[in-house]
């Protein structure tokens, strides 16, 4: 009968294993909990061409729309966009609003304290963008400029890190997001806008306004995933899927149509 029972409980135990599927030991349910909802929902602005953000029909489109596409594809269930206030990013994420935020994030050592990250899987960096007309050449004549900036941004954190620039410049202008950034920059309400470099690009590309980026950067970055910290099975399922991508070329290719070339920098 104790060899019965022993063979019962054996049998109860591997039955729990299995059925808890993706939750390890520290009772991590992130993963599953995705895959029971069925959706994968991403936190974004969506007015970050060319990561994310509404095209001419006010669909949610980009480079990072593309990838989380196909990585919730393949992870079997369906990816919902959820646009919201890039400033309470941090709470959305914590309160489950959202089960990650997926738009040109820049991995940064304060935010690596408050979640867990994916592998980086592209180089970024906070450039400086002023008009073609300005006669600033650099960075350097930027002294008692006025600056606009995204609030809540890593252009934003770039200028407090760097304490020679901040004191040399003037007032400090935060916008809810880049776009309005760049049209008070046109319209002569700010003197520069710091910001990422394959926006800055991709805006001036799009618009074909007369805007130059100064030589130079106020930081290199890299932007990865941010999950709820902990989330650890999700964010390797995640990564586990984005190497995939890598590996049979998807990646690239999602990429190449974005940019015109593979710019990813993840398996390399």
């Amino acid at each position: 009968m104790k060899k019965l029972f022993a063979i019962l409980i054996v049998g109860i135990i591997s039955m729990s294993l299995f059925a808890a599927g993706d939750t390890d030991q520290t009772g991590d349910q992130s993963l599953a909990n995705v895959q029971e909802k069925g959706t994968f929902v991403l936190g974004l602005d969506d007015s970050f061409p060319p990561m994310g953000y509404r095209d001419e029909s006010g669909e949610i489109v980009g480079f990072d729309i593309d990838l989380a596409r196909e990585v919730a594809k393949r992870l079997g269930v369906e990816l919902v966009p959820q646009p919201i206030d890039w400033s309470a990013k941090e709470q959305e994420l914590a309160t489950g609003n959202i089960d990650c935020i997926w738009n040109g994030f820049t991995v940064t050592p304060e935010r690596e304290e408050m979640m867990t990250f994916s592998a980086p899987y592209v180089n970024n960096a906070q450039v400086v963008v002023v008009k073609g007309s300005s006669s600033v050449q650099s960075i350097e004549d930027l002294a008692g400029a006025t600056i606009g900036v995204q609030a809540g941004s890593s252009g934003q954190v770039a200028i407090e890190d760097n304490p020679d620039f901040s004191a040399s410049i003037g007032e400090v202008i935060e916008f809810k997001d880049y776009l309005t950034a760049l049209m008070d920059l046109e319209a002569g309400g700010v003197d520069a806008v710091v910001m990422d470099v394959i926006v800055a690009n991709d805006n001036i590309s799009r618009s074909g306004k007369d805007f130059k980026i100064l030589p130079g950067s106020l930081a290199d970055e890299e932007y990865a995933i941010g999950f709820r910290k902990g989330d650890l099975a999700l964010c390797e399922a995640v990564d586990s899927a984005l190497l995939g991508m890598a590996e049979d070329g998807t990646l690239a290719e999602i990429s190449t149509a974005w940019f015109g070339q593979d710019i990813t920098t993840i398996g390399k």
